[in-house]
């Protein structure tokens, strides 16, 4: 509600001057012919009318500058509806005493036949003070409404902007580690290399095309995993010392795209590499009831890293990532020992999880 008056109050001097041209001329229509009793007013009855809302608009001004934003819309609700209705008994009353009184004073030549009684007036000045409080309140909504509307779409473009910011970073660091793997292989001459290539794009065609979308199925992501764990291999020796252990109840489950992969680089980059037999990745990906759990661990030592060596640029993406789409429904942890470095990542249930084919 406190934000509702913020943003309400922000309304800008001519939109607050538009509104109120608006509401009194449309108030002078209605009470003239209220007033006049007939289709076809009179000049008299233009006079009255003018004269009675010259009367309400210092209740109705006071009730939309004070007692609403001070008062209602800081949820003062008790105080309000007491000021209100001390608002309505004081210009009521002044209203009966001295408004068809200074009209007969300021115009003699004419006889006023549309007088009211106390009540009458009284009625009439509650259903006003009433009404325009709710029209008020209306407007106000409509531009709060407006304003959030503004503001929700502003954001989201800025968020697409940096998402898109951290894709353009994480694209060419896997095209710059991939083809050192084909830049290795080509260099021992290996006749693997021709299906590495073939390999590679595939990858790439599921890295720029395929995962231009908000959301992707688990599924898409795996083969990417795997097929890029195959494409690693090419430049190991030895490959008992990886594994990939996938346990999934939902294939369609829907995530971010190139959300993981940054993760198995810094494995093979910083992890696979030196002594073969004391290397090893473990990964492990799995979705029970839209709980999502991945795993990776290798191998992992202080002096493998260089101080002008980037290891952290796939774990900062992904950590940036993670705080835009899954704001606060994620846990990251980092999980390091003096041989080993591990990620645990975990995505817990949320609306926009997965979609069932």
């Amino acid at each position: 509600m406190n934000n509702f008056a913020t943003r309400a109050a922000s309304m800008s001097l001519r939109d607050n001057i538009l509104f109120n041209l608006v509401l009194w001329a449309c108030l002078f229509v209605v009470f003239l012919f209220v007033f006049a009793e007939s289709l076809h007013p009179y000049p008299i009855d233009v006079i009255y009318t003018v004269g009675f809302l010259l009367t309400a608009l210092a209740p109705v001004l006071i009730n939309f500058f004070i007692l609403i934003p001070k008062l209602l819309k800081s949820e003062k609700y008790l105080l309000y509806l007491i000021t209100f209705v001390i608002n309505l008994l004081v210009f009521s009353k002044l209203s009966t005493l001295y408004f068809e009184r200074s009209l007969d004073y300021l115009f003699p030549d004419y006889y006023f036949i549309s007088y009211h009684s106390n009540t009458t007036l009284f009625t009439i000045y509650s259903l006003l003070l009433g009404g325009t409080t709710l029209i008020k309140l209306s407007v106000d909504w409509f531009y709060f409404n407006r304003q959030e509307n503004r503001e929700l779409k502003m954001k989201n473009k800025q968020i697409q902007t940096q998402l898109s910011l951290l894709r353009s970073q994480i694209n060419p660091h896997f095209l710059f580690n991939s083809l050192n793997v084909i830049y290795a292989l080509a260099i021992e001459k290996k006749i693997e290399t021709k299906d590495a290539i073939v390999q590679l794009s595939d990858i790439l065609r599921y890295v720029i095309y395929d995962s231009n979308t908000p959301r992707v199925a688990l599924k898409d992501e795996i083969t990417l995993l795997k097929n890029y764990i195959e494409f690693q291999k090419f430049r190991q020796k030895e490959t008992g010392n990886i594994k990939f252990n996938c346990k999934v109840d939902n294939e369609n489950y829907q995530i971010y795209p190139m959300l993981l992969i940054p993760l198995v680089e810094n494995s093979f980059k910083y992890g696979i590499k030196g002594d073969i037999n004391n290397n090893f990745l473990n990964i492990d990906l799995s979705l029970q009831n839209d709980e999502f759990m991945f795993h990776i661990e290798n191998n992992y030592s202080p002096d493998q890293l260089k101080p002008n060596q980037h290891s952290g640029v796939g774990l900062e993406n992904i950590k940036k990532n993670l705080e835009i789409i899954y704001a606060k429904t994620h846990e990251f942890k980092i999980v390091k020992t003096k041989d080993t470095f591990g990620v645990i990542l975990k995505l817990h249930k949320h609306e926009m999880s997965y979609h069932k084919s």
